[in-house]
């Protein structure tokens, strides 16, 4: 019989591409890999990889492999769940990746409840920006995503994962109170300076969108994924930038907001593999977290 753990190291070539990658996500030696890898060959007496520059391809047998070891990694998920829906209490650790707005204003008070009513259960938090997290917990490097969608960019889907919305939050200008020329719209931003993230980053993506429909290229001076900093250099009269309201959770806007054409919201959804959606530690994080984005809804700026 085939060796369950080996195929899965085979699937994690075909997730990470290098030997040295999956040996570093699974905490082994690129040896240790390679030796089980030729292993599994022996196993099954075909060629399973090949030497491709500095990565590893994998030929049509082991593609087959792959395709099998997906589904039997899926069948064990579900009785993984099944067996835990059986106790009487939510109990094990679950992993979750979650972008910098949202774990500042969802997971503080959703963690706190967790601790309170699910004691036995460990709560592992990540950030990440969405793009990357969805990636890594369709790879299995998390039990749970959170991730946000802007107006007209699609997030990326993966077909082993569900989607659930949580929440959404409007997206404004915001602007300083002094230090820049005054602005009652976007197109009177043409000139200023800007803040956003770095490249790559759908809030980038879909800032720079809005911009040019306003009739012109932002000067993007500043590039930060933290959006503190993002409101520090706009609180001290140095940038503008597009903000989500979630970031003001809990406080008093510290700048000035202005309402974007067609009002535009950011919508804010969880995924999850869906073999382990029926996981109590899943179900429970669930509904938890949507309790957390109801009370946060009520703290947003108003529009």
């Amino acid at each position: 019989m085939l060796d369950v753990r080996r195929m899965t190291l085979l699937r994690e070539v075909k997730v990470r591409g290098t030997l040295a990658a999956v040996a570093e996500a699974l905490s082994l030696s690129p040896s240790a890999v390679s030796q089980q890898l030729a292993l599994l060959e022996k196993d099954v007496g075909v060629e399973l990889l090949r030497k491709s520059g500095r990565r590893v391809q994998l030929t049509p047998q082991a593609e087959i492999l792959v395709a099998h070891t997906s589904d039997i990694l899926e069948s064990l998920e579900r009785a993984e769940a099944d067996l835990a829906s059986s106790l009487t209490t939510v109990t094990g650790t679950i992993r979750i990746a979650v972008f910098q707005s949202a774990a500042l204003a969802l997971l503080p008070g959703a963690l706190s409840i967790l601790r309170r009513e699910h004691p036995e259960l460990r709560v592992e938090m990540v950030q990440r920006e969405p793009e990357t997290a969805l990636y890594e917990t369709w790879a299995r490097d998390f039990d749970l995503v959170i991730a946000e969608q802007y107006p007209g960019h699609a997030a990326v889907r993966h077909a082993e994962l569900d989607r659930v919305h949580l929440t959404s939050d409007a997206i404004r200008l915001a602007v300083p109170h002094a230090g820049l020329p005054p602005v009652q719209s976007l197109a009177d931003t043409a000139e200023l300076p800007w803040v956003m993230e770095p490249r790559g980053a759908a809030s980038r993506h879909w800032a720079e969108q809005a911009c040019r429909r306003a009739g012109f290229e932002p000067d993007v001076r500043y590039e930060t994924a933290d959006l503190q900093a993002q409101i520090r250099l706009i609180e001290s009269g140095n940038a503008v930038a597009l903000m989500p309201d979630l970031v003001w959770t809990g406080r008093e806007p510290s700048v000035a907001l202005l309402e974007l054409p067609g009002r535009p919201r950011r919508s804010i959804f969880t995924s999850v593999r869906r073999a382990g959606r029926r996981r109590p530690a899943i179900l429970a994080c669930r509904e938890v977290l949507d309790r957390s984005a109801r009370q946060v809804a009520g703290q947003q700026p108003a529009g």
